[in-house]
């Protein structure tokens, strides 16, 4: 299994618009942060996970590779301001299917409802949606694929984080359920936010990521969804533990299964 991270940054990006800092005035590429998404290759298919504004650039990025799968964390705009541009992966007969949970699917097909097959209009998407809980799902057209939904706390708000395999993938993450914790357990590959290190109402920190991998001990451990001021990306990198990454754009990671 590959992971591609599209998008390493945080709602705003980075740099942030009308900043002057030292982050969002680096020359350093690892310090330009798309918005966080990421792209996972396996079985000769690739997984989307969350389909964020910088969707298109981060395509082109990557030379239009294809997609075979949506998987949504949740409906905030930074996630899913990109489906419009999904439109040239579902032409055709072959619909693409986006999978989230019961809140985030309601709020697309309210949003973008000729997205998803409810207008003829010429040209949309022939996205298909699916609607997901708490258990294991299998992806169509995978050969047996299993997927376990990670559920997190986005302040009042809950986000579906994902593993495939050995990778688990948390994104806008303030607090962790124990079940969650422990379906993270034996993890290879953990990918877990921290959007700086001062605290924030619905974000978790740099430390308090670290304590979550520190519980899950997975072999590598890499760090999204970050703002500006998580500090310039070779500072930082410096302060984190071995094994622990600060992820950034177009970084890829091999996991083992």
């Amino acid at each position: 299994m590959k992971l591609t991270f599209l998008g390493t940054g945080t709602s705003t990006g980075v740099p942030q618009l009308r900043c002057r800092c030292k982050v969002c005035t680096s020359d350093d590429i690892r310090d330009r942060r798309l918005r966080t998404s990421a792209l996972i290759e396996l079985e000769g298919k690739n997984i989307l996970i969350d389909c964020g504004p910088d969707f298109r650039e981060q395509m082109l990025r990557q030379g239009s590779p294809s997609i075979d799968a949506v998987l949504l964390t949740h409906e905030h705009y930074d996630h899913t301001g990109g489906i419009d541009d999904l439109r040239p992966y579902s032409y055709g007969e072959k619909p693409l299917y986006v999978y989230g949970d019961k809140r985030t699917t309601s709020e697309l097909l309210r949003r973008q409802p000729y997205c998803f097959g409810m207008s003829d209009y010429p040209g949309v998407p022939q996205l298909r949606i699916k609607t997901i809980g708490d258990e294991r799902f299998k992806l169509e057209g995978f050969n047996d694929l299993e997927i376990t939904p990670l559920i997190v706390s986005h302040g009042k708000l809950d986000v579906t984080g994902y593993r495939i395999g050995g990778l688990s993938y948390v994104t806008d993450c303030l607090t962790m359920p124990a079940e969650t914790l422990e379906r993270l357990r034996g993890s290879d590959t953990l990918v877990i936010n921290a959007l700086r290190f001062k605290s924030h109402g619905s974000h978790q920190t740099v430390g308090e990521a670290l304590e979550i991998i520190r519980k899950v001990e997975p072999r590598q451990a890499f760090l999204v969804h970050a703002s500006h001021d998580i500090g310039l990306y070779r500072e930082t990198q410096k302060l984190l533990p071995a094994g622990v990454f600060l992820a950034y754009d177009e970084m890829s990671v091999d996991v083992m299964q």
